[in-house]
């Protein structure tokens, strides 16, 4: 079952606090606006995540590891292997712990990212991997970087077009983030498994954001399988081009993962492990190819769950149908308020995603349905959805699109979220103006 949190009223004076302690971490944007009660309005440069369960000394020296709880023999339950039920209305302590810790690896890749077009190394990461965690403020974290991995845009450009524009314009390859395994033992033995993280950021060059407008669906290449309603398993055009395409001095972004991955399986595969696959925007869609891509290559693949914030649509019923047989795990984070976690195309029926129904609107004429499933335009959400809203929080400028959609902005409204009768209880919220900017990347 599919749990939508809608906007209710805020929490009452009565409701019991959660409480607080802060992740040594700042969540940072310069271009976003943010309203604190009963105040005039100011820029937030960044703010600590607070964590129900942490301890209350300070935490900004201590490493991300001995921050949450341990999760021991019940982690493939907050891994979701019963579709997080129980967890999310309310949202447990232990799975909003693991989400903001999640929500850390991907600011990881944002901060890491070169965005300045002027640099000689645009587009590429700033850090060695070694250091990469403490030169972006998540500190220890118990992980190992072990590969780097970029994202080739497949749209074939001329030759003129390459010398005549600045390389912001014409970049083909671009550094989208990277594979981390958990080395430590202690952390191990918190998480209960290895876990090994494949972290994703969002659009940032110029011929992602193009790749991001081909929104038509396209089959998946060798798919073995059934079919749904006749249909098999289709993506968004755009997404597939930049985790398949490659050039003549670069790999994929597919290749560069199963190498890995096919890496890990044979020197961790007698253990417990797994694999959480997390990414914001475009990131969260190719974090839900990868998982596709892990499940389909791999005959007993250890456990594959995706964390994604404000992911666009990806694929069809097929596609959707794949995912769910294989036993892919994805939690969706979604801000209501949110436009980007609305497209591309359209969705007819917002039912369980167990549903076998085919996708209709109320009203609508089944020929039209059909002819816009010709079109290759019917899209369909996967997996289960965490439902927040960016209205329910005093601190967020209300209507403002960049706000909604900040990976910053998803990280405070989990952070906040209590239930569905408590979207957001503001007590949980601490803010410090303290400068550190980036880049907004919306897709």
């Amino acid at each position: 079952m599919r749990l939508v949190f809608g906007a209710v009223r805020p929490c009452s004076s009565t409701t019991p606090p959660v409480p607080r302690a802060s992740v040594g971490m700042h969540y940072c944007a310069a271009s976003t606006t943010l309203l604190k009660p009963n105040t005039k309005s100011f820029a937030l440069r960044s703010f600590e995540v607070s964590c129900s369960s942490l301890s209350k000394h300070d935490s900004s020296k201590r490493s991300v590891a001995d921050q949450s709880a341990k999760l021991g023999k019940r982690w493939m339950e907050f891994q979701g292997i019963n579709n997080w039920e129980g967890l999310l209305d309310p949202l447990h302590d232990n799975l909003r712990c693991e989400i903001l810790r999640y929500g850390q690896f991907v600011e990881a890749a944002y901060r890491s990212f070169d965005f300045d077009p002027s640099s000689p190394t645009y587009a590429m990461c700033r850090h060695p991997r070694h250091s990469l965690f403490s030169q972006t403020g998540i500190g220890e974290t118990g992980y190992k970087i072990t590969r780097n991995l970029r994202a080739t845009c497949g749209v074939q450009l001329p030759r003129w077009f390459n010398m005549a524009h600045p390389s912001w314009v014409s970049t083909q390859s671009s550094w989208i983030g990277y594979v981390a395994v958990c080395q430590d033992k202690e952390e191990i033995a918190r998480l209960g498994r290895r876990d090994v993280v494949i972290a994703y950021r969002g659009t940032a060059t110029c011929l992602e954001w193009v790749e991001n407008l081909r929104a038509t669906l396209t089959e998946l290449p060798n798919h073995v399988g059934p079919k749904e309603d006749g249909q098999g398993p289709m993506v968004e055009s755009g997404f597939l081009s930049l985790y398949t395409s490659k050039t003549a001095t670069c790999r994929s972004l597919q290749e560069m993962v199963r190498e890995e991955i096919a890496r890990v399986i044979e020197m961790y595969g007698d253990e417990p492990l797994s694999f959480t696959i997390t990414g914001h925007s475009l990131g969260a869609a190719l974090a839900t190819l990868t998982a596709y891509d892990i499940t389909t290559t791999y005959e007993n693949a250890p456990m594959v769950t995706v964390i994604s914030f404000g992911g666009p649509r990806v694929g069809n019923r097929g596609f959707r149908a794949h995912l769910e047989r294989s036993g892919t795990r994805i939690l969706r984070i979604v801000n209501s308020d949110d436009v980007i976690t609305k497209v591309p195309g359209f969705v007819f029926r917002h039912g369980d995603v167990a549903s076998k129904q085919s996708a209709h609107a109320a009203g609508i004429p089944g020929w039209v349905n059909k002819r816009w499933e010709e079109m290759q335009w019917v899209y369909t959400d996967v997996g289960q959805e965490l439902r927040l809203s960016s209205r329910e929080s005093p601190y967020l400028q209300k209507g403002d699109m960049a706000t909604c959609h900040d990976l910053k902005t998803y990280l405070h409204l989990v952070n906040g979220f209590v239930s569905s009768t408590c979207p957001f209880k503001a007590s949980s919220q601490s803010v410090q103006l303290i400068s550190h900017p980036r880049e907004n990347a919306w897709v």
